[in-house]
């Protein structure tokens, strides 16, 4: 039987970004005010409907770019950017009232960023605490009392993209994203504890991290930025995998 595609349904495919970040010693999410319908005036996060000639990846770069001016790499590039990954899809049918849409969200993990400025038709755009936005009430959030959801199932992306974010600092390099191109085990330990949203023993933590091949490099300098005595500096080596790994300790 031949293929007839106006027997299938139309459907949109959009990308969400989940933009992870650590200001002030706390995890936080980037997050713009919708300005049109549905759900006009409510937060949720930044994304757009993929473009006719364009892959996902290239979507998300430039969602990404839109709502942030960041440049974006992938896993394993050796580029300079902040770190993207594709996250997960979600296709509920009813997830979106104007029709049939299909989001696949994408993670993305930066050093501390400025103030955002919103882009497209999006009315505002800010960096909220994950705590606030997860747990917390929703007077910081949608400017109404109890606590709501953001816009469409944003709650559900967001959650998911910060327990990945979780996860992967166990198995993975990937906490020195968070970090610039410098940094001292003071700083990465702190990364640590926002992700985590535990208190670790500082002598163990650089234990640890300085004793996992190829996740420090020093980079022969020093800095009193944290007050004090000098600190060491160090960057990102090339280890992609932590072995052995650095478990979350049960909160």
């Amino acid at each position: 039987m031949p293929y007839e595609p106006s027997d299938y349904p139309p459907f949109a495919v959009t990308v969400d970004l989940v933009v992870l970040t650590v200001r002030r010693h706390a995890l936080s999410a980037l997050v713009v005010r919708r300005g049109e319908e549905p759900y006009r005036g409510w937060w949720g996060l930044p994304g757009g409907f993929v473009l006719r000639d364009e892959d996902l990846s290239t979507a998300a770069a430039r969602e990404l770019a839109e709502e942030t001016g960041l440049q974006a790499y992938g896993p394993g590039s050796g580029d300079a950017g902040v770190h993207l990954e594709q996250l997960a899809t979600y296709g509920e049918p009813g997830r979106d009232p104007r029709m049939r849409v299909v989001s696949v969200a994408h993670l993305v993990l930066a050093p501390d960023l400025p103030a955002p400025v919103a882009g497209g038709d999006a009315g505002g755009a800010s960096w909220m605490r994950v705590d606030q936005l997860l747990d917390g009430d929703a007077d910081a959030v949608n400017g109404r009392t109890g606590r709501e959801p953001l816009a469409f199932d944003h709650d559900r992306i967001l959650a998911d993209g910060v327990e990945r974010a979780r996860a992967k600092l166990e198995y993975s390099a990937l906490a020195a994203a968070f970090c610039g191109p410098e940094f001292t085990v003071g700083e990465l330990r702190r990364v640590y504890e926002a992700v985590w949203g535990v208190v670790l023993d500082p002598r163990n933590f650089h234990r640890k991290v300085t004793g996992t091949p190829g996740f420090l490099v020093p980079t022969g300098g020093t800095t009193t930025r944290q007050g004090g005595r000098p600190a060491q500096l160090f960057r990102a080596g090339a280890a992609t995998v932590l072995n052995p790994p650095m478990l979350r300790p049960e909160v």
